[in-house]
């Protein structure tokens, strides 16, 4: 039971709490382990999959998982980490995008072992007295005690009345599916307690809390989004993925080999030794590349990708000692063609648009064909201009 615990506490934040596991564990029964998506973009990226990696952890020792697509709550969004209040999606747009969640899903959890439920299931059946009855169950100043909810109280932001309604209705998806455990990242841990909570108020016994790190993106700096550009998305074509994957920092690997990789944490420990003995990182990162792109693809499609990563640097495509640049903005984020023109990758805005328009614009290997494209504070990637104008570009 304790390497069973073990196993399953493997690159969790926070348990809430092991003696209340431990017991459920021990009755051996399977436990409904519950995680909610909502579908506010139609990708799932590598940062979504922290959370997939243990459902499937749960799925390994016998459990039943359960998918949940906030297909109600996503016309509701999610006020987490938000300093203002975030425009609702249409209800076309949350099936949409749904759509696309439960045929990107498989690819990590086992579909005999996995429930994919939607929370308009119970939700399209509430009436406004049900509405009502559930949100007398907590208080507007126990609300304002959530950390984002308190700084733009206290900032004199607005925050409208249905963002309360938000931790309140996931917080009943727990009572709605009777979950066990429920998995989160750690700036979910609000909403997560908000179901603990109702489950104690509706006669159940409260689920179980595990939160789990939120991954750095490409840039080490910011978690994963698809918003910030520094996101490996899982439908990503296999040397594209590959590509992503190498160009992360040599500290941050790790980082995604503890959160990501299937290897064991004593395989893990071992490679940290060989590179600390001399070996060389770049054959370590292969290794995970590898390993993320042959399960998203196959096994076949990752040593193409390798091999054809390794001809390009051969072929000197691209120069092993890129030029690095830095540029230091005060916004949140800048076009792109400015900042070709501020790092000196090109002349003039006009002359970036043109280069963009004639498709000699390349962002880690992608051509660029937005020319209304931002690049976000905390980008760290290679832009190539043409053939012979390189550099790789922070923005700080």
């Amino acid at each position: 039971m304790q390497d069973t615990l073990a196993f399953l506490k493997r690159g969790v934040d926070e348990l809430i709490s092991e003696p209340e596991l431990l017991d459920r564990l021990q009755q051996n029964k399977p436990l409904r382990i519950k995680a909610g998506f909502d579908p506010t973009a139609p990708d799932l990226h590598l940062g979504h999959t922290v959370l997939l990696n243990k459902m499937r952890h749960f799925q390994e020792l016998g459990h039943t998982v359960i998918f949940l697509i906030g297909d109600f709550t996503g016309m509701i969004g999610d006020p987490t980490g938000k300093n203002i209040t975030r425009k609702p999606l249409t209800r076309a747009e949350v099936l949409e995008n749904a759509e696309t969640y439960k045929a990107q899903v498989f690819k990590i959890l086992d579909p005999e072992k996995t429930e994919v439920r939607f929370n308009s299931e119970w939700f399209e059946r509430f009436s406004a007295a049900d509405m009502i009855e559930l949100a007398s169950r907590y208080t507007v100043a126990r609300m304002l005690e959530r950390d984002d909810f308190k700084k733009r109280y206290h900032a004199e932001q607005s925050i409208a009345i249905h963002e309360f309604l938000y931790p309140l209705v996931q917080g009943y998806d727990s009572v709605a599916l009777c979950s066990d455990v429920e998995l989160g990242g750690t700036d979910q841990k609000f909403n997560l307690l908000m179901g603990r909570e109702l489950q104690k108020q509706y006669g159940q016994p409260p689920q179980i809390i595990m939160t789990l790190p939120l991954l750095e993106g490409l840039d080490g700096v910011k978690k994963m989004s698809k918003s910030l550009g520094n996101y490996v998305g899982i439908h990503d074509d296999p040397e594209s993925m590959l590509g992503k994957i190498m160009s992360i920092s040599d500290d941050l690997m790790w980082r995604y080999f503890d959160l990501l990789s299937f290897k064991s944490d004593e395989d893990i420990r071992a490679l940290k030794n060989e590179v600390l003995s001399g070996r060389n990182p770049m054959e370590v990162k292969f290794l995970l590349a590898k390993e993320l792109v042959a399960r998203f693809h196959d096994f076949a499609a990752a040593e193409r990708a390798h091999a054809a990563f390794v001809h390009r640097f051969s072929r000197g495509i691209l120069p092993e000692n890129i030029e690095e640049k830095t540029l230091a903005i005060d916004v949140d984020s800048i076009p792109l063609s400015v900042l070709m023109k501020q790092v000196g990758l090109v002349s003039s805005a006009s002359e970036a648009l043109r280069m963009i328009q004639q498709g000699a614009v390349k962002i880690n290997e992608q051509r660029v064909r937005d020319e209304r494209l931002n690049i976000s504070k905390g980008f760290v990637d290679i832009i190539q201009v043409g053939k012979k104008r390189i550099a790789k570009v922070r923005v700080v």
